[in-house]
């Protein structure tokens, strides 16, 4: 699982979810999308949609830093950047580690949760990356990147 920080969480995602990490780069804005729909970057002659994810999950916008990154990621067969405040690293999470997600956590939309794992004093919060979007969203993705 790769690891990142969102405010004081930390999330988990399937490394194999996950194309690249990539540092924060120029996004070029694109009119007439969701707000938390930052823009798009190239990426390796690729255009890739980027969502700040602290803004889809209704938490206060921060400014830039050092720390931020781009986690690069494949959802319903395309590449989405996701703003992240770090990514912290990778590790296994043993199985019986796992527990249900609760009802809420946090301002994170349970729907998006797929369980809580508990490794040595830490608590990550795993998710499932196809439904952090809806399809519509996705379409109006499709639609950025052209």
């Amino acid at each position: 699982m790769i690891v990142f920080q969102l405010q004081d969480e930390e999330y988990a995602v399937p490394v194999n979810q996950i194309g690249s990490i990539e540092r924060q780069q120029p996004i070029t804005r694109v009119p007439q999308t969701l707000p938390y729909v930052k823009g798009v970057i190239n990426l390796r002659g690729v255009v890739i949609p980027i969502i700040d994810l602290r803004l889809r999950f209704g938490m206060k916008e921060t400014a830039f830093d050092a720390n931020k990154r781009i986690i690069i990621a494949q959802i319903n067969e395309m590449e989405v950047g996701l703003i992240v405040d770090a990514a912290n690293d990778v590790i296994d999470i043993p199985q019986e580690s796992i527990e249900p997600a609760p009802e809420v956590i946090g301002t994170v939309n349970a729907d998006y949760i797929e369980g809580v794992a508990k490794v040595d004093n830490r608590l990550l919060i795993l998710l499932d990356l196809l439904k952090v979007l809806s399809s519509q969203e996705i379409d109006e993705l499709n639609v950025v990147e052209g």
